[in-house]
């Protein structure tokens, strides 16, 4: 079952976070600990398949995390759940840009995070653990072809993304001039790149630091952490 556990109760709370373990779930977690709100998260345990707990399809079909609730809506995927909270909770504008060129980039990290860069860590990540789940009669055949899937594909497309990170970082404290969420969407995949390769990478580990030193963060991370 899912455990509820209430967050900042000062007043009616409208926003539940329906939050997954080990998924993308903690961006919208940080998102909300930026913007101070009041919230609830209700926490979901992976089953021992990783896969998610049957609750979780009450409230997305897909049983999808990060799943926002605020008041008769429901929302899913970072991106979408990231652009809802700054365009309704941002009332100063903190977290998007404002002028043209900032707001470009804001954009395009913002989908950049999800649509290029995710899908080859995701890959790599099942490439890995195939050989891990098939008899053991068959796995130097599953690990021969899982590692032409890396060697061939996949690591040479995560090199130019990897290069092409690094180059950008140097020049840039944040992906869109100041801190966005924008920075919030890109966190998460720069974090499993760091864990998923290997390698130095030294400006996108100076960016991923320099993420992780803001309060907010790390209220988010101390709360992830004490939520099982």
């Amino acid at each position: 079952m899912g455990i509820v556990k209430a967050e900042k109760i000062e007043s009616k709370i409208m926003i539940t976070l329906h939050h997954l373990d080990q998924s993308r779930s903690f961006r919208i977690l940080w998102a909300l600990e930026e913007l101070a709100l009041n919230y609830q998260i209700k926490f979901y345990k992976r089953l021992p398949t990783f896969a998610a707990p049957p609750e979780l399809k009450l409230v997305h079909p897909l049983a999808k995390a990060p799943v926002l609730t605020d008041a008769d809506q429901t929302i899913a995927e970072s991106a979408v759940i990231l652009q809802y909270l700054q365009e309704t909770y941002d009332q100063q504008q903190k977290f998007k840009q404002q002028n043209k060129k900032d707001q470009q980039q804001y954009r395009y990290w913002m989908h950049y995070a999800e649509g290029s860069l995710m899908p080859l860590l995701v890959m790599q990540l099942v490439m890995s653990n195939v050989p891990k789940h098939v008899p053991w009669l068959v796995k130097p055949v599953a690990k021969k072809i899982t590692g032409g899937v890396k060697a061939g594909f996949i690591q040479p497309r995560l090199k130019d993304h990897i290069n092409y990170l690094e180059d950008y970082l140097a020049k840039h404290e944040y992906v869109a001039g100041e801190f966005s969420f924008a920075d919030i969407q890109m966190g998460f995949p720069l974090e499993a790149l760091q864990s998923r390769t290997s390698g130095s990478y030294p400006y996108i580990a100076a960016y991923v630091k320099r993420l992780a030193e803001r309060p907010a963060y790390q209220r988010a991370k101390f709360k992830e952490q004490n939520l099982a």
